[in-house]
């Protein structure tokens, strides 16, 4: 039975890793695409108000979807730490955890928090140059 739970959180922290990268990466590319998107129409929606009522169509996609990315990525950061808390005490119970080092909870959560700031500064970016620009 300890082997199919091993399995399980081990399943679970894959699934996990990959839905956090779906999350970046969508989240990236999004962003370069709203920030070239509205560079492009920032000179011209000084003209043509339409440009701009669409520059602001995509800021607020922007914002809602490093909303949800962000809300995704602290999900994933606290099912992360939860499996691996109970992987250490599985491991503990069956004696093996001098084989693991719980210190690498500490090196997820800070490689969390960067991916966070990731996102956030290329939103940020995304969002203030085509206006600056403009």
């Amino acid at each position: 039975m300890i082997e199919h739970v091993h399995t399980h959180i081990i399943s679970e922290l894959q699934q996990n890793t990959k839905t956090d990268i779906v999350f970046i990466l969508a989240s990236i590319i999004l962003n370069l695409i709203t920030l070239a998107t509205n560079s492009g129409m920032a000179e011209q929606s000084r003209k043509d108000e339409t440009l701009l009522a669409v520059m602001f169509l995509f800021v607020a996609m922007a914002i809602l979807i490093n909303i949800v990315v962000l809300l995704g990525l602290l999900k994933g950061k606290q099912t992360r730490t939860k499996l691996l808390t109970g992987l250490l005490a599985m491991y503990k119970d069956q004696n093996v955890d001098k084989y693991y080092d719980a210190s690498l909870l500490g090196n997820y959560n800070a490689r969390y928090n960067l991916f966070i700031m990731v996102v956030l500064c290329i939103g940020i970016i995304s969002i203030v140059v085509p206006f600056v620009v403009r």
